[in-house]
């Protein structure tokens, strides 16, 4: 039969104090003198005894969690992004609480129950491509509210500078001497449809300041997507010699596509992909880093400033890109098409 653990009334029987003394200490609340506070500490330590997080919180009104709420918990990019976040929020002696919204149905039970209301002290979406009655739906929670891969006006929100990032990928395309260059996107049907448009537009951008026609072929997200928009892309009648891909798992999709079809990189095609991906610096892909894991710890850092001061609402923490250089991009051999 196994021992009932220690509580805060076994601490106060040990120390001789009262049971307020004692949760006042084990709070870190004022009012207690520094030789009752030791003595007090001394004997939590002896018995093991560790403070209830659903007691603590019955007196300071807090759960100690913090909930982060996204569409999936694939592709890579997601775990990045909650690895982040999870470091901040444990430094700070908060647990994550994690809900998975995939489809509309699980989005609107969630909107309609919304269990963060208890169980959460602040909430954090990750590309979560709200609607405004989403919006209105979610200020109901009753908490701080953060939002990553989106701007929303007056609401704490991280975003990274996408357009910047695609603008300067297919700008160092540019410089190498390519000029028909592709880009695989998506529609954005898994979420961040922001980013989305945002990198689309840095593309364009960059292909018109330079006099050339963008030529963009939108799939499906993932691997599978950047195999079918590569195959579209070899199967014109005068193929890209470089290729931009909305993201590393897109980018991985094309390469397989191009090593099948026996098409080197960069010797014919260059490159390019979009996140920084784990596998990109083994495949030596040039990529645009956007730093997930940065992502997710502003994202932590602005909750606890909002459960600081609850006031400090409506910041925006915009994160750079950095253009990483690898070796699936080159200049255009002299020769045009791919034989």
């Amino acid at each position: 039969m196994s021992q009932r653990p220690p509580s805060m009334r076994d601490v106060a029987r040990r120390t001789g104090v009262s049971l307020s003394t004692v949760s006042r200490v084990l709070r870190d609340a004022p009012g207690v003198a520094p030789h009752v506070r030791e003595r007090v500490r001394a004997a939590a330590d002896e018995l093991s005894y560790v403070v209830s997080r659903n007691a603590s919180g019955l007196v300071t009104g807090r759960t100690g969690r913090v909930a982060a709420v996204l569409p999936r918990l694939g592709p890579w990019y997601f775990g990045t992004v909650l690895s982040g976040l999870g470091d901040v929020l444990s430094e700070a002696g908060l647990d994550l609480l994690v809900y998975r919204l995939g489809s509309p149905e699980a989005r609107d039970t969630w909107l309609r129950d919304l269990p963060p209301r208890r169980n959460a002290d602040a909430v954090i979406t990750l590309s979560m491509d709200l609607t405004e009655d989403e919006y209105r739906r979610m200020d109901r929670i009753g908490v701080p509210l953060v939002f990553t891969g989106q701007r929303v006006p007056g609401r704490s929100c991280v975003h990274v500078d996408n357009r910047a990032g695609t603008l300067g990928a297919t700008r160092h395309l540019l410089n190498l001497g390519h000029s028909r260059i592709a880009y695989i996107g998506t529609h954005g049907e898994h979420g961040g449809k922001e980013s989305v448009v945002e990198r689309l537009s840095g593309y364009t951008e960059a292909m018109i300041e330079s006099g050339h026609t963008p030529w963009h072929v939108a799939k499906s997200a993932g691997h599978r997507g950047g195999e079918h928009g590569m195959g579209e892309l070899l199967s014109a009648a005068d193929p890209p010699t470089a290729v931009l891909a909305e993201t590393d798992e897109i980018a991985l999709g094309a390469l397989r596509s191009l090593r099948r079809a026996g098409v080197p990189v960069p010797e014919a095609i260059s490159l390019v992909g979009f996140d920084n991906h784990e596998a990109a610096a083994v495949l030596d892909l040039t990529t645009v880093d956007q730093e997930p894991r940065r992502i997710g710890a502003e994202a932590g850092r602005l909750a606890l400033e909002a459960l600081r001061e609850p006031a400090s609402t409506g910041t925006h923490v915009c994160t750079p890109t950095q253009l990483l250089l690898r070796r699936s991009t080159a200049a255009p051999r002299s020769t045009r098409g791919l034989s």
